[in-house]
């Protein structure tokens, strides 16, 4: 690959993809480690501060749901444009913010920042061919994901922690008891700059034959078909329990560590919390390329799934993504469980090792999700993407009101329950995942007909 491949092309679209992602995530989950601060500043105690972290979350399934076939009708360069410049706007009005109620409600609005990965995926998908598919998305969720650990956890509370002076308005600009102000604004600044360039830089598809081909049939109908295909919901379903608790964990641990383990420190709790994001964020191309390895090698993992579904060149059996699938699902439910055990021996550094295999888990699973997403669903890459990207993060809304529940009898057990809850998902994908039912899994599904609406590729039976 030469330099100018960095400067043109899907190169150029997959950095700044990846890059309006990472601060996306940076936005969504700023809020996180200055949880003490902004708690002690509204007065809110720790089940408060669960709802919180839910709030932050719980615009963004309608909101990528939406985004999805948007994104497909006017392409990733106006809406990436328009969400940045949007979200950014919000986030400078919650710096601002003098009540309980208006910093939740711009916080609300903010958080729309995590409908960016939609919107890339969408993009990523529009310049990279298919035998490269699950590496491409698994870089850009992947460094993107990092947002969350390496911006969010880690840098804030050390670029905006005690003893900062804002070096363009001077001493005491936005200076609160942990400087959460200074960073909502500035980090809503650089969204607004960045929507600006992602609009003037980014190209929508890799040619205008491919752009047609997303923007054609996009309708309700089409849409409605798409949701209920047998491979969108188990896909749907199974990003519940891996990026949904990703989610919850991004908005969680820092508040586990200093409740649970006692640890007061700002930094050194949002430092703990960032090793499952790192995790997390970082592992993820992992996955995805696993699933690409497996695919073009046509690897079994699993040697009692046979079969095939039918993606978008025949040589590629989505049989062999399936088990790749399958399998980090099961390490994900498991991991929880050992989070429970882990917290129960009181030491915390066991308690950080064990969430660190559990986002090591979600990185694995989220990759390989998504590396058939695209595969199975070329042409509506966008939309399909919405869907599993917006009922996924429900499990960010609902999990962390699990782990703060105040009948709980300490803060560990919140993560068996959790784990627990994952087994009907994965009974489901087990399911689906039969030859008989994969191999017609973008074709075939619940409450319609098994034929493809105009504008939808459909199988031979």
């Amino acid at each position: 690959m030469k330099f100018t491949d960095l400067l043109y092309g899907k190169y150029r679209n997959l950095i700044l993809a990846t890059a309006m992602f990472n601060l996306g995530f940076v936005i969504w989950f700023s809020f996180a480690p200055f949880t003490g601060g902004i708690a002690d500043e509204f007065g809110l105690s720790v089940p408060q501060l669960g709802i919180v972290a839910s709030a932050a979350i719980v615009a963004v399934p309608l909101g990528r749901i939406v985004i999805g076939p948007l994104t497909d009708k006017f392409g990733a360069d106006v809406t990436g444009s328009a969400t940045l410049i949007v979200v950014g706007t919000f986030a400078i009005l919650s710096a601002f913010a003098t009540t309980y109620e208006v910093f939740t409600a711009s916080r609300i609005i903010a958080s729309l920042a995590g409908i960016t990965f939609v919107i890339g995926i969408q993009h990523v998908a529009e310049w990279f061919e298919e035998e490269n598919l699950g590496t491409a998305e698994g870089i850009f969720a992947g460094i993107g994901n990092a947002g969350a650990g390496l911006g969010a956890y880690f840098t804030l509370p050390r670029i905006f922690g005690e003893g900062y002076v804002d070096p363009i308005f001077g001493p005491g600009f936005l200076a609160t008891s942990s400087n959460w102000r200074a960073a909502f604004f500035y980090t809503g600044v650089l969204a607004v700059l960045l929507g600006i360039a992602y609009y003037v830089l980014c190209g929508a598809a890799k040619s205008e034959a491919k752009r047609e081909a997303t923007k054609a049939g996009i309708s309700w109908e089409q849409w409605k078909f798409i949701a209920t295909r047998y491979g969108a919901v188990v896909l749907a379903v199974a990003y519940i329990m891996t990026f949904g608790l990703e989610l919850a964990m991004n908005g969680w641990l820092g508040t586990y560590y200093r409740e649970a383990f006692g640890q007061g420190d700002i930094v050194i709790a949002a430092t703990f919390a960032a090793t499952f994001s790192i995790a997390a964020g970082l592992l993820r191309p992992i996955g995805g390329y696993v699933s690409d390895v497996v695919a073009r090698k046509e690897r079994n993992l699993l040697p009692s799934f046979e079969g095939r579904y039918l993606g978008r060149l025949p040589s590629f059996e989505g049989e062999y993504r399936n088990q790749w699938t399958f399998a980090t699902l099961v390490f994900v439910m498991l991991s929880m469980f050992g989070m429970t055990a882990a917290g129960l021996t009181g030491n915390i550094y066991v308690a950080v090792v064990a969430g660190f295999f559990v986002g090591m888990g979600c990185a694995f699973s989220e990759g390989a999700i998504f590396a058939q997403v695209p595969a199975m669903f070329p042409d509506n890459s966008g939309s399909v993407a919405g869907i599993v990207g917006g009922v996924g993060t429900v499990g960010g809304v609902v999990y962390p009101l699990a782990f703060s529940a105040a009948f709980l009898p300490n803060l560990h057990v919140g993560y068996a329950i959790v784990g627990a809850s994952m087994i009907p998902i994965i009974a489901l994908t087990a399911w689906v995942f039969q030859p008989k039912i994969s191999e017609v899994a973008n074709t075939h599904g619940f409450f319609s007909e098994k034929t493809a609406v105009e504008g939808t590729a459909a199988a031979d039976d």
